[in-house]
């Protein structure tokens, strides 16, 4: 009887392994991050709020608290230090997780629809509401003037 339960709590003690593993990760660098100046400062600032934090999806990287981010950050300032306009830093993020990275991807064969597709959607939406009112219309009876005060429930 001792063999089955001893079984059973090293399998969910491997079971919960993995977990207990993602919770024991170490903490990024918490040192600040060191401008030259103000300008690099600001440049900076201006440069993650255009770039999107490819775990949180919805927040920019200047917004993020994930450890994705904070690297990320440390990343783009890297290669501000080293000399990169913003276009090669932004290039370069692009060439490492895609275009997703970038608030306004460029517009290419590839990302019409992320940037004609809402509007695709909308015209689409107002034309069959338009057919229906017509539609609509059309299909009630006309109203005769001896049936002004008459309602039919």
């Amino acid at each position: 009887m001792m063999r089955p339960l001893r079984a059973l709590l090293l399998g969910m003690m491997l079971a919960f392994a993995p977990g207990l593993a993602l919770h024991a990760q170490p903490v990024g660098d918490a040192t600040p991050l060191q401008f030259a100046d103000s300008a690099e400062e600001a440049r900076f600032r201006a440069l993650t709020a255009e770039l999107r934090c490819v775990m949180c999806q919805n927040q920019s990287l200047a917004d993020s608290n994930a450890q994705i981010a904070q690297d990320m950050r440390r990343e783009v300032l890297a290669l501000m230090h080293q000399g990169k306009s913003d276009a090669e830093v932004k290039q370069f993020l692009v060439d490492r997780y895609g275009e997703f990275v970038l608030y306004r991807p460029t517009v290419s064969s590839h990302t019409w629809l992320l940037w004609f597709g809402p509007g695709v959607v909308l015209l689409g939406g107002a034309a069959l509401l338009a057919w229906i009112v017509r539609r609509r219309a059309a299909a009630t009876p006309a109203r005769q003037d001896g049936d002004e005060g008459e309602q039919e429930w």
